[in-house]
């Protein structure tokens, strides 16, 4: 198959190419710059330019695909609904170019779309709590279209070498700067988590299996890691302690994350797992960080 690829450098995005391009799949790859041609180029990709704002390029790259993976994102959570409505447009440009074919077209959210407390399924689709649902709703207006779209949610953190952004190094980050770990309250709160890499084979497999329209399916390995173990691992990698704040002086200490770091939003991949044969085969979170790569050594 010819797979358009939206974020296809980012670090999710650039395992999935890897993963399409040892199934023999041809990937032509969305880049926005020329930093990031190169990088598809090196990766023995195609290149297409453009970006998620730039709707005729989304849809000139999905018009002349097998298929579609979007896995781009603007990771500007200053302006989160914002971002989530740039979302909605691309996937509602890249299923206009794909309408009535058939042809199947992954779409990514998250689990924290739910963040009840309770563990999230594959089947829940009415309990949206953040504006990151605008993704799904905007795959099931695709879906309408005859187009064969799959959600796929990923977790809190998607992990691996080379996680240089995601929420595991800003913790990191975080309680290098305050020389304290923390987590709020008793730090039970859980995050779900899977490695890259694991995370990657499982859009494939969706994008070959094709299942059918409107479909949800979890990117989860582990179904919820508590913060508290997470900042626990970081404080003895770090030699500094690990503290519990109260919500007001957590506020302070995580700023514009305290929101994200209290939520507990534990989720199960059981469907997933069962249905699409999809096994873990890399570490799990804390596995990963006890190995050193997030703490440079």
């Amino acid at each position: 198959m010819r797979v358009f690829v939206t974020g296809a450098t980012g670090f999710i995005g650039s395992a999935i190419v890897q993963e399409l391009i040892g199934a023999r799949h041809r990937v032509l790859g969305l880049a926005r710059t020329e930093a990031a041609a190169g990088k598809l180029v090196a990766a023995g990709a195609e290149v297409h330019r453009g970006d998620l704002e730039d709707l005729d390029s989304l849809r000139s790259g999905a018009a002349g695909a097998d298929g579609v993976i979007h896995t781009g994102f603007v990771h500007d959570f200053s302006r989160f609904q914002e971002v989530c409505e740039i979302d909605r447009r691309a996937i509602e440009a890249i299923g206009g170019a794909l309408a009535g074919s058939g042809r199947p077209f992954v779409v990514t959210s998250g689990t924290g779309v739910a963040a009840s407390g309770l563990p999230f399924a594959e089947q829940d689709t009415n309990a949206f709590r953040n504006p990151r649902g605008a993704s799904e709703e905007a795959a099931d207006a695709v879906s309408a279209l005859g187009v064969r779209t799959a959600v796929v949610r990923l977790p809190r953190s998607v992990h691996g070498p080379g996680d240089h952004h995601g929420f595991v190094s800003i913790l990191i980050r975080m309680a290098r700067d305050k020389g304290v770990a923390a987590y709020i309250g008793d730090g039970l709160n859980r995050w779900p988590a899977v490695h890259r890499l694991d995370a990657a084979r499982l859009y494939r497999l969706i994008l070959e299996q094709s299942p059918p329209a409107g479909s949800r399916w979890h990117g989860v390995g582990d179904e919820g890691v508590a913060l508290r173990t997470i900042a626990e691992v970081i404080a003895r990698h770090l030699g500094i302690g690990a503290v519990s704040l109260s919500p007001g002086d957590a506020a302070n200490h995580f700023g514009w994350f305290a929101q994200l770091a209290g939520l507990d939003c534990p989720a199960s991949a059981t469907q997933t797992q069962a249905q699409l044969a999809w096994q873990i085969a890399h570490p799990g979170l804390i596995a990963d960080m006890e190995s050193g790569h997030y703490f440079g050594i």
